[in-house]
């Protein structure tokens, strides 16, 4: 019996000591303020959601007051007529030069056209200039210009 209690008591303390140092090592939280490039990716994130959003519900005036004057008539006039579209842009890489962000985006979209079914891919380069930014041009394979 005695064993019993000395083993009980090692396994306590054993115990004990892990709750301690694991607390302790998740008590010291640093956190680092977010850079400002990375505030500047983020917004390019957004702006790319926010006009496929409005791409895929033809919301002319929230491409409009999200883009520059190019970039408006760009997507515009790029725009073909469907049914339906399914979009989902995935960020792949951000460029910052001064004033001038590069977000390129691979981007996987299905449209149906009287009833038919086209599906596409491609990889897109966002242009966007500004504060906050707007779209000044679509590079590569514009996602806007589907179906084609």
């Amino acid at each position: 019996m005695n064993n019993s209690k000395i083993r009980n008591s090692f396994i306590f303390l054993f115990l004990f000591c892990i709750l301690v140092f694991l607390s302790a090592s998740c008590s010291k939280k640093e956190v680092k303020p977010v850079s400002e490039d990375s505030k500047i990716a983020q917004e390019a994130f957004r702006l790319a959601e926010v006009l496929k959003d409005a791409y895929i519900r033809n919301d002319r005036s929230t491409i409009e007051k999200n883009s520059a004057k190019d970039g408006y008539r760009e997507i515009i006039e790029a725009r073909k007529n469907f049914d339906s579209a399914e979009l989902t842009f995935t960020p792949r890489w951000v460029e910052i030069e001064g004033s001038t962000v590069n977000l390129h985006v691979a981007w996987n979209g299905t449209w149906i056209v009287k009833g038919q079914r086209t599906e596409d891919r491609g990889l897109a380069v966002f242009v966007m200039e500004g504060n906050p930014l707007k779209v000044v041009k679509v590079l590569r394979e514009n996602p806007f210009k589907q179906p084609e």
